[in-house]
């Protein structure tokens, strides 16, 4: 087992990252001079050593909090091993130079854009798919030529010692480095003046690092979160809907940043799919989910009071609980848990509940439905179970969303060919595939002058009247 690890002082911290980003500040451009075949191996290199360390990834996350290998698969392994595939079989067209039209009125030249690095990026991970959420941003960062400093949550030590071993073997520190410890190395961190910040994390934490940011004019990638809403409309398959919305909220014990947060039911259909939802949680965890080897815990007892301050405040205000509601504070167990008649008011309306709590609420007509997602904060995700096209259309013309599944949810997230991220309060800039490494480089626009003449030479000062009739050609037909 790994101890937490007691902070170090705080001059300390301070000095180690000031010295790893100065080595990599002027490693920079020998790692942006890299080819396409000098960062594929480095690609390959990783993705050989995650396929390697396989069971010690499972080890460490079960020691972290009790997930189940299938899920460490599911959701940090696999995404991480196709994201390498992906990037390792496009790298070389992503980086060639774009070229672009010319328009007439610059006759004579040639535009194409080329793709740089951002230079020293900084990624801060969340603990919830450890590995899967550094190494991802840390994949497209590296196609893109970039060196890197990547802080791991603190809140899975193991997850984050394993990876800080994998990267000191496949790594130096001038390139990658992995920073160890809690929200002071954070603080630290966000201080220096980091080309490009990636964060995973809370909307509230988000604020704090973009403003950081800004005080370096840094660009940020932030991926945040919000309650995702999901919407099972009266034509909807029931049955194949329960499953998929039971898998993707309760994976991971709901804590998924894409989880479906709360389900919108058609009145008519409300109680059949209430009884395919518990029938589903039964085949998944049996009748006593401690017993469960397919069900993990909150990753710690601080979260594990947060969403049991949410189920009581729920309970409190006259929500009832329709499933589960089982909870053992000394195992940071909480049970699978259906909520019906939440009220406006309580947290599990108010905030993300990142947790195994699903409220339920019924509407009469599309438009009750779509009015109560309008009423909250663009969400990362939303997802809408129907067989009905112009329902479909209608959700997706009226609402806001960084992603949206049509019969399914989350899985958008698996497809490298999609831009993945949030909208506003969800987040700012896209990652994965060709998205990720945009994410990651300045699009440098480039112009050549090939042609000795320019239009533009004759338009110069001094300004005649031939010359301005020129100018009022160009505006017109140009």
């Amino acid at each position: 087992m790994i101890n937490e690890k007691i902070a170090p002082p705080q001059n300390n911290v301070r000095i180690e990252v000031e010295r790893i980003f100065q080595l990599q500040k002027s490693n920079q451009q020998k790692i942006a001079d890299t080819s396409a075949k000098e960062r594929k191996q480095k690609l390959d290199n990783l993705h050989k050593a995650v396929l390697r360390y396989r069971e010690k990834i499972h080890e460490a996350l079960y020691n972290d909090y009790k997930k189940p290998p299938a899920e460490v698969d599911l959701g940090d392994i696999y995404p991480i091993t196709s994201e390498l595939k992906h990037a390792k079989s496009h790298l070389s067209s992503w980086m060639r130079p774009r070229k672009v039209a010319t328009p007439m009125a610059q006759m004579g030249t040639s535009s194409y854009i080329h793709y740089e690095p951002k230079g020293v990026v900084l990624i801060i991970a969340p603990w919830n798919f450890p590995f899967n959420l550094t190494f991802g941003p840390m994949i497209s960062a590296i196609a893109a030529g970039n060196c890197v400093m990547l802080k791991p949550s603190e809140h899975t030590p193991h997850a984050s010692a394993l990876m800080k071993k994998i990267i000191n073997e496949l790594f130096d520190e001038a390139e990658i480095a992995v920073v160890e410890g809690d929200a002071t190395v954070s603080t630290e961190l966000l201080k220096l003046p980091f080309n490009h910040i990636f964060f995973t994390g809370a909307p509230e934490i988000g604020k704090v690092v973009m403003r950081a940011a800004a005080d370096n004019l840094a660009s940020v990638t932030l991926e945040l979160g919000g309650k995702s809403p999901t919407i099972v409309d009266e034509t909807a398959n029931l049955k194949v809907a329960a499953q998929r919305i039971a898998f993707g909220k309760w994976v991971n014990n709901g804590q998924i940043c894409i989880a479906p947060d709360y389900v919108l039911v058609h009145k008519s259909v409300a109680e059949k799919f209430m009884n395919e939802l518990k029938s589903t949680l039964q085949s998944f965890y049996g009748d006593d989910a401690t017993a469960s080897d397919s069900y993990n815990r909150i990753v710690n007892h601080k979260h594990f009071q947060r969403i049991e301050s949410y189920f009581k405040d729920a309970l409190e205000k006259g929500a009832t609980v329709s499933h589960g509601g089982k909870i053992d504070g000394t195992q940071d167990f909480f049970g699978p848990t259906i909520m019906t008649d939440v009220p406006d008011n309580a947290d599990l309306w108010e905030k993300e509940i990142f947790g195994p709590i699903l409220p339920f609420f019924t509407y009469s007509n599309l438009q009750e439905a779509i009015d109560k997602i309008n009423s909250k904060e663009k969400p990362l995700g939303l997802y809408i179970y129907s067989s009905n096209s112009k329902n479909v259309e209608r959700i997706i013309n009226n609402t806001r969303a960084g992603g949206t599944c049509i019969n399914n949810n989350g899985i958008h997230f698996f497809n490298p060919n999609l831009p993945f991220g949030g909208s506003n309060n969800s987040g700012i800039g896209k990652s994965h595939g060709i998205f990720g490494f945009e994410e990651f480089s300045n699009a440098r626009g480039v112009l050549k002058q090939w042609s000795p003449f320019n239009a533009l030479d004759s338009l110069t000062p001094p300004y005649t009247k031939s010359k301005q009739k020129l100018i009022d050609m160009t505006i017109k037909w140009f």
